[in-house]
């Protein structure tokens, strides 16, 4: 059987948004839910200035507070040589790496231009090839931005090769407000594949205008091997006007092992804590598959 990575991001970009504040605690008990569901790979925090993002400001402690667990990956999401100096004190050894598409988005989440951010991010790679940490490149607003509107394929690929030549491993399109259809996510996947061959590939999508599972769908089917998600669609990012939730893991899942395409999750738990996570965050999730329940039964389609 084929087989996803799926991401949760649910920690970090369901939460950096949110109006409702949730301790350290709260989201240690969030990761222990996430964990217990079977997801082994997740975004645990970001490290980056609390003035910009305060409901990251706690990350030193969410990943101090982090039990040992054999065969989980815990990100840590950064934007420049500090973040990475603080994520390595607190003990994270995988890093994800963010540059924006267009120079708009990329002033207002590094104050920076992409070429100065790619730049900036050179020692940092090398520094985690020495220190043993792995490395993904994201590349936001791949499929538009809210501030430029469509977005050169041409120049997102070349970011990505960029970043491949640096030495990362492995490279995500986030689609930062959820602007991307299905035929541009499968043929930015597809000519990543092929420009880059052998690199890892994710994506990273929200679902802005309700295409997200469509894209997820045409991103695994052009060979993605990652595919980002947030518990009950949460999320949202705070230099993006109107960038609403992430696609609901629990759809995702529900979606993926419909297909055959296993994740390693358990789709019952991980409902159960999308229910507590919106009991938590004190308002309705937009995610699906809660509100439906997990009826499929992976009897084969009507011909």
């Amino acid at each position: 059987m084929p087989s996803v990575t799926v991401v949760d991001v649910a920690a970090r970009d369901g939460l950096q948004n949110e109006k409702t504040h949730l301790d350290t605690q709260t989201k240690l008990e969030l990761i222990a839910r996430l964990e217990a569901a079977g997801v082994k790979s997740y975004e645990a925090s970001s490290f980056v200035h609390p003035r910009w993002v305060p409901r990251m400001a706690d990350a030193e402690a969410v990943f101090s507070g982090l039990p040992p667990s054999a065969g989980v990956t815990r990100w840590a999401l950064l934007v420049n040589d500090h973040g990475y100096a603080r994520a390595r004190a607190a003990g994270a050894d995988h890093v994800r790496l963010v540059v924006a598409a267009t120079e708009t988005m990329n002033q207002k989440n590094a104050n920076r231009s992409p070429a100065e951010t790619l730049e900036s991010y050179r020692p940092i790679v090398q520094a985690a090839k020495e220190d043993g940490v792995a490395v993904t490149g994201v590349i936001g607003v791949s499929f538009g931005c809210p501030f430029e509107g469509a977005v050169d394929p041409g120049r997102v690929l070349e970011l990505a090769e960029k970043l491949a030549e640096m030495g990362v491993g492995e490279i995500d399109f986030a689609d930062t407000v959820g602007m991307g259809v299905p035929s541009q996510v499968s043929r930015m996947v597809a000519s990543a594949g092929e420009r880059i061959p052998g690199m890892r590939l994710g994506v990273h999508l929200h679902n802005t205008r309700g295409t997200g599972l469509a894209n997820a769908f045409a991103a695994v089917e052009a060979g993605a091997e990652v595919v980002d998600a947030s518990l009950g669609g949460a999320g949202g990012c705070p230099f993006a006007p109107r960038a609403t939730g992430n696609i609901a893991t629990e759809d995702l899942v529900f979606m993926l092992e419909g297909m055959g395409v296993s994740t390693g999750i358990d789709l019952e738990r991980l409902i159960e804590a999308s229910m507590w996570f919106s009991k938590a965050l004190g308002r309705d999730l937009p995610g699906m598959v809660t509100k439906a329940g997990a009826c499929w039964t992976g009897a084969a389609p009507v011909a």
